[in-house]
């Protein structure tokens, strides 16, 4: 299931550390929908072309020294803002504590545009704002499924209900190894990349176990049992047992799962009674490190039988 992301101008202000100048503006009521910045030096200079009006616009000392040129022509400097601000941007950052205008804050209080300061330098806000908004404003999906970190590797297991999701996960937490989600795992894609997982708030750390019912995985193992979110690196897709299917017994051929056109590596996993989930799904998770690190075991075993047929 797709969701339609966007956050307040407010969620901005508290994670960034910024000051609001504006405070009879409802920040919580203003919401950012673009990851992307502008430095507006074009828009101060009367060019509105091509204005990403969409996005948060940063201004630096540059801005702010070019800002103080133009108020020297007050009627040029309010027909200038009435445009930019008017346009329907949602917010303005003033970075190193520079200090907007009464004029420009009286013109961004007519259109209801926050204004904002933040204490960072230009290059410095620029690139944390960016980096928040890309992960907050990523495209996501949830799915049915159980996010797990296991050394390190972000572990996806999935599977109809029932098959041992749950079960597994629990056994690779008792193994010392931790719980991101149980049940629903929301998927963002901050980058051609790489995909992050995180729980739904209202389940974060719980897990469904049939026969017992809800447990809590933090107070019952800990907080080094849990972890907020993981990057995810391989799907485990379990199902049960066919003996007419055909599993793959060597792994030479990669195969691969996509979420949001991100193709990550996976596994099929058939269940059958005697099978231990949590040390397949261990072993799973070190052969794709050492795959990631250059060492493939299935090529090797192959460079190994062809050599000696040869010899």
């Amino acid at each position: 299931m797709d969701k339609e992301h966007k956050v307040s101008v407010y969620d901005m202000v508290k994670e960034l550390n910024l000051k609001e100048v504006t405070p009879e503006i409802n920040s919580r009521e203003v919401y950012i929908e673009q990851a992307e910045i502008n430095r507006p030096a074009l828009q101060l200079a009367g060019f509105f072309e091509n204005f990403a009006k969409n996005r948060v616009q940063i201004i630096g000392k540059a801005e702010h020294l070019f800002i103080e040129e133009v108020e020297k022509d007050v009627e040029n400097a309010k027909n200038i803002y009435n445009r930019f601000i008017g346009a329907g941007i949602p917010a303005i950052v003033f970075c190193r504590n520079l200090h907007p205008s009464e004029m420009l804050l009286d013109i961004a209080k007519k259109y209801s545009v926050p204004v904002l300061i933040s204490q960072d330098s230009t290059s410095e806000f620029m690139a944390e704002v960016i980096r928040w908004l890309g992960v907050v404003l990523a495209p996501s999906i949830t799915i049915h499924g159980v996010l797990v970190d296991v050394f390190g590797e972000g572990i996806l297991i999935t599977g109809e209900s029932g098959i041992g999701k749950s079960e597994a996960a629990l056994e690779l937490i008792r193994r010392g190894h931790r719980l991101v989600s149980d049940d629903v795992v929301e998927i963002k894609r901050v980058s051609k990349k790489t995909l992050i997982g995180t729980s739904p708030e209202v389940t974060r750390f719980f897990i469904e176990l049939r026969g017992i019912g809800i447990i809590d995985v933090k107070n019952l193992y800990g907080v080094e049992s849990v972890k907020m979110e993981q990057e995810i690196d391989l799907v485990i897709q379990l199902e049960d047992w066919n003996k007419d299917a055909d599993y793959d017994r060597l792994g030479l051929e990669e195969k691969y799962v996509e979420y949001l056109g991100n193709k990550v590596a996976a596994h099929t996993l058939p269940i059958r009674p005697g099978r231990n989930l949590a040390i397949i799904v261990e072993a799973a998770a070190i052969n794709h490190r050492q795959k990631k690190m250059g060492y493939n075991a299935a090529e090797e075993l192959y460079k190994r039988v062809t050599g000696q047929m040869e010899e």
